[in-house]
């Protein structure tokens, strides 16, 4: 993650995409990260897309990286978008 905050994340496909991290969050041992496709304060917030990823595995030294997953199960997303909301002014995950 840069200064900004911006990562980049790899599809399955091998294409990347570069987010920025809003917040992150550990929660029963398990590290979640709030995503967007816009730095923050950007105009432009119809087209934004915002994901939250888990973190599955430990930090591959060969590779230099480290591997996330969407989360997309609806009870852990509804629970996850909750405590998101309250960390984080202005922000409506609604879903």
């Amino acid at each position: 993650m840069d200064k900004n905050g911006k990562i980049m994340l790899t599809a399955e496909d091998g294409s990347e995409e570069a987010f920025f991290v809003v917040e992150k969050a550990e929660i029963a041992g398990r590290e979640y990260l709030l995503v967007t496709s816009q730095e923050q304060g950007g105009d432009d917030t119809e087209d934004v897309e915002t994901a939250l990823i888990l973190r599955v595995n430990e930090q591959n030294a060969e590779k230099d990286m480290l591997v996330y997953d969407v989360v997309d199960d609806e009870k852990e997303l509804l629970i996850l978008s909750k405590y998101f909301e309250e960390l984080v002014d202005d922000l409506d995950l609604s879903m």
